[in-house]
């Protein structure tokens, strides 16, 4: 097959609707029942083989916890040590198969994604990490089948991105994988992250030891099934659910380790990156590091803004799914003048939002991931309380049935008050009310007050404080938004990521990432060598020069 006549299907999978009675719907709930009528027992997946270790997990929907969806078998040194081996095994013969063959293996998956395992797909993410189906829909099955389709259409473009030549030299540009094997460490929020961070390293060439969140292995179990049914090689991707300190000092003490691909808290990226520092000598090269972090979202309304765009704008984007997205508005600057219509409306809209099951289509929240971070978010909203902060709506958590925390808005007259700079990673948004007049202070403010610089919006009639808070705020947000919410990064529309505390800004959902997976090798051939070696300036010199 001949790259120049190859091009992928490049459109965006098409979001389904879910409406009573339609055939999506069907099947969705289908599933869902299936899958709670049922104890899943899932293994590892290392170098083509189930490893079942007894030492088994218990897997529950954070909305009901009583219930038990599965149980996963956790690994422990050993299984790591396995699994780089299989990586390196399969590596040579994976690295030497056709680009084009192995886009083809994830077109596949893409495919499956789409079609046959979109209901499994999706229930399982509704169910383990209590997505409403509506945030499973635009992520397990559109966001990932998008990632796979629109990688094999950067790979394809990037091949195409070649050096000039002259008369006599063909020069090449050769796009290789990274020697040594990729480490991808993966979060419980986006299963569309968890399946593009091993894919995306593997698409190219590369063989890769995947570890996902234990709150996300329910549905990462799918994913492994669609990979291996798609043709990926045994020992290509290889899945692994163990202890973090113990996986990481394995990984990161091997002298093959050439790459990390992680989305995760910033703490813990600081403290690997540092690992990986701290042992740059073991190494063959040097790793490439790809990190996508926290974040601590703004909105800012300018005096301008409709009071209803804004309401909608903070309450989509601080409440669709529990506000554990890193892209999740987390701080709002509000003007005075529009702020009393603001809050009625955002107060009216949460009053009529409900909180509960995913199981009930109704519900437009549901629980947060786990206990430890529903104690965490209730200790900011406990502490807030405490320190006399205003509740303007919610503040209230229970844990009796699942992992439950009301949207939460707060406001405070301390432009860095804790909730204004801290990454809470849930249903919380602070308000801070600023006069119209300091909207140039204002902007001052958002740019210093966090240290994370991932997404921002701008709300405004007019265009002159657009572009001023486009221009003051340019290092505040890898991805930032003009009247319209902070979130909703789509693949190959808004490629995502951003720069200080929030990552590395290799932009998922572009070809810039991409390329952090290839190693480019340029080859020059010259079609009429020379024979000896003098210039012609060394001619000999005519008299009298």
């Amino acid at each position: 097959m001949k790259s120049s006549h190859y091009h992928p299907d490049t459109r965006n999978e098409p979001v389904l609707n879910y409406t009573p009675g339609s055939h999506e719907a069907v099947e969705l709930w289908k599933a869902i029942k299936q899958l709670k009528s049922e104890v899943r027992d899932i293994p590892m997946f290392i170098g083509g083989k189930e490893i079942f270790t007894g030492n088994k997990m218990k897997i529950i929907p954070p909305h009901e916890h009583t219930h038990t969806l599965g149980y996963f078998h956790e690994g422990d040194a050993t299984h790591v040590q396995q699994a780089i081996d299989a990586a390196l095994a399969a590596k040579e013969h994976w690295a030497q198969m056709p680009w084009e063959d192995r886009a083809y293996i994830f077109l596949k998956a893409a495919d499956l994604v789409s079609n046959k395992y979109r209901w499994e797909l999706n229930a399982a993410t509704m169910l383990g990490q209590s997505k409403n189906v509506y945030q499973a829909e635009i992520d397990s099955a559109c966001e990932l089948a998008d990632f796979l389709r629109f990688n094999v259409k950067y790979v394809y473009d990037i091949h195409h991105v070649q050096p000039s030549s002259s008369d006599g030299v063909v020069n090449k540009l050769e796009y290789r994988p990274l020697e040594g094997f990729i480490f991808a460490l993966t979060p419980f929020n986006f299963t569309a992250i968890a399946g593009n961070l091993p894919a995306a390293p593997a698409m190219v060439g590369n063989t890769v030891v995947w570890k996902p969140a234990h709150t996300q292995i329910y549905s990462a179990w799918v994913i492994m099934k669609i990979f291996r049914e798609a043709g990926v090689p045994d020992g290509v991707i290889n899945l692994i659910y163990g202890d973090g300190p113990t996986t990481g000092d394995i990984i990161f003490r091997h002298r093959e380790f050439s790459g990390l691909h992680f989305t995760g808290s910033t703490g813990v990226f600081k403290h690997l990156w540092k690992e990986i520092g701290d042992n740059i000598n073991i190494y063959r090269s040097y790793p490439r590091i790809v990190g996508e972090t926290g974040g601590k979202d703004f909105i800012l309304a300018h005096a301008s803004a409709d009071p209803d765009v804004v309401a909608t704008a903070m309450v989509r984007g601080a409440f669709e799914y529990q506000g554990q997205k890193c892209s999740a508005a987390s701080r709002a600057y509000i003007p005075d003048h529009i702020w009393p219509e603001v809050k009625d409306r955002v107060q009216s809209m949460l009053k009529k939002i409900r909180t509960g099951s995913v199981e009930d289509p109704g519900n437009f929240v549901n629980a947060v991931i786990d206990e430890k971070s529903f104690t965490k978010i209730a200790g900011y909203i406990d502490q807030a309380k405490k320190d006399g902060i205003e509740i303007v709506a919610g503040g209230k958590y229970d844990k009796s049935v699942g992992f439950f925390i009301e949207p939460t808005v707060l406001r405070t007259d301390d432009p860095h008050y804790r909730t204004m700079h801290e990454e809470i990673f849930g249903p919380v948004l602070t308000v801070y009310v600023y006069s119209g007049a300091d909207y140039l202070e204002t902007l001052e403010l958002i740019n210093k007050t966090s240290p994370y610089a991932l997404t921002g919006a701008v709300i405004s009639k007019d265009r002159h404080p657009i572009e001023l808070a486009s221009q003051k705020l340019s290092q505040a947000a890898g991805n930032f938004y003009i009247n319209d919410k902070p979130t909703g990064a789509v693949v190959n529309q808004q490629p995502f990521g951003g720069a200080r505390g929030s990552g590395t800004n290799d932009k998922a959902g572009s070809m810039w990432n991409m390329i952090r997976w290839m190693s480019p090798r340029t080859i020059k051939e010259n079609f009429n060598p020379p024979t000896d070696y003098p210039y012609p300036f060394m001619g000999e010199q005519q008299p009298g020069l």
